[in-house]
């Protein structure tokens, strides 16, 4: 039919399901020598689409997160911004924690997939992961946050970067709040800000690109995949499917109302009604910023001062990606499964860190998780053809998992701010100053 265009989330799913069937034909009907030349053709593109990823993850996590560093309003927040700023660290923080925690429990794993089978059909031999990180001081750790940013961004060293972009933002910020502050620096330092909104608005315009690669590069890997292991992916896709599913619902009907009937002592489950709409449009768009208005006025329905809204929602549809943080430890866990690397204490604590702060930086980008699964898989240590082989699984299922990703997040901006305004309320009589 003229006119007829499929949306991008439909071809995406279209990609996966036809190089799904493509690489099962091929890996029950061909031959290994006729399989193996079918795939290298059409592997490639499954990994031009990974390289993209690659490129733009470091550059969009500088900018997206000095820039949000940066215009913040220190000076002015007030309590109640300062309460909306801990309550977002703090429940990304407890998100993280619980998302290992659940996917230690449900153990996703791809022993009965045939790891070794991927491994040997042109993944490379299966390599154990680098373990310095157990040994490690927490010394030595401080001082990998305090590098050169420059070496950090060459290296794809995440964590000196996310420290650098959030003091330089903090810094500039300073300046432009200091009385003390000349006019001339002052417009200097927003020459800066603007520079890193203007790069941040060209990273984004960038992953626009990538994302309309996004159905034929998913074929690719779809087909890559199922073409060397078969029909025993099926197993550990519906297993970490689960995994993430369970662990995001969770959060929105167990850790968010146990939030509100400590905090603010109400019934958890008719307030968390209040927000139904947002948390619905959040699950059918897939976007938090799409899902501001009904988040707005959500947030004017249940009686909640405009100016703590108007604060709180956009902050949290930038960096409160709770969602994220019970998605990534998934599919951590399932790399140290397949590759035979057991995690110590350290490095758990180390993952928990980076995956807060990391999510931080995934606001607005679609698909978020997908580009910080990178950075943490990196951090662990996995070389990159098996961060390539983790990746490639998470792109084929990302679109129905981000569904429950972006309603978490938007449930978690939306009860942040209901909390935050009632123990306002509960102190003062009235919302604080912003």
């Amino acid at each position: 039919m003229r006119g007829f265009k499929l949306p991008l989330i439909a071809k995406i799913l279209l990609g996966f399901g036809l190089g799904t069937a493509g690489g099962l034909v091929l890996s029950a009907f061909a031959q290994p020598e006729t399989a193996a030349k079918v795939l290298g053709y059409v592997s490639p593109f499954g990994d031009v689409l990974v390289a993209m990823l690659k490129m733009i993850v470091y550059p969009i996590i500088l900018f997206s997160l000095t820039y949000g560093a940066a215009s913040m309003p220190l000076g002015s927040s007030g309590r109640v911004g300062l309460m909306v700023i801990a309550w977002y660290t703090a429940t990304s923080l407890f998100a993280t924690v619980f998302g290992v925690a659940m996917a230690f429990l449900m153990n996703p794993s791809m022993a009965s997939a045939g790891a070794e089978k991927a491994a040997s059909a042109g993944m490379a031999s299966v390599q154990t992961m680098v373990t310095s990180g157990g040994s490690r001081s927490l010394a030595d750790f401080l001082l990998s946050l305090f590098e050169n940013p420059f070496a950090a961004l060459a290296d794809g060293r995440f964590l000196p970067i996310i420290v650098f972009a959030i003091f330089f933002g903090l810094c500039a910020r300073y300046l432009l709040d200091s009385k003390k502050t000349s006019d001339e620096v002052k417009e200097n330092v927003m020459l800066a800000i603007r520079f890193c909104d203007g790069a941040q608005q060209v990273s984004f315009k960038i992953i626009d690109c990538i994302v309309a690669y996004f159905p034929y590069g998913i074929f690719a890997l779809s087909f890559t995949n199922f073409g060397r292991s078969g029909v025993l992916l099926f197993g550990p896709y519906a297993k970490i499917s689960l995994c993430v599913i369970v662990c995001v619902v969770l959060m929105i009907v167990a850790v968010y109302p146990l939030a509100v009937a400590v905090f603010c002592r109400e019934n958890p489950y008719k307030v968390l009604a209040k927000f139904r709409q947002p948390m619905l449009t959040a699950f059918v768009t897939r976007s938090s910023a799409a899902t501001l208005p009904m988040s707005f006025m959500a947030c004017d329905n249940a009686g909640i001062d405009r100016k703590l809204s108007s604060f709180s929602l956009p902050m949290g549809a930038t960096v409160n990606m709770d969602g994220v943080c019970v998605h990534l430890p998934v599919f951590v866990i399932l790399a140290a499964n397949m590759f035979g690397h057991h995690l110590t204490l350290f490095q758990i604590g180390t993952l928990c860190i980076s995956i807060m702060f990391a999510s931080i930086g995934a606001g607005g980008i679609p698909g978020g998780s997908v580009f910080l699964l990178f950075m943490v898989l990196e951090a662990m240590g996995l070389p990159a053809d098996q961060v390539t082989f983790i990746v490639a699984l998470a792109l084929g299922i990302n679109p129905i998992l981000d569904m429950f990703e972006t309603a978490c997040n938007v449930t978690g901006s939306n009860i942040c701010t209901y909390i935050v305004s009632r123990l306002s309320e509960s102190g003062n009589g009235k919302t604080g100053r912003l």
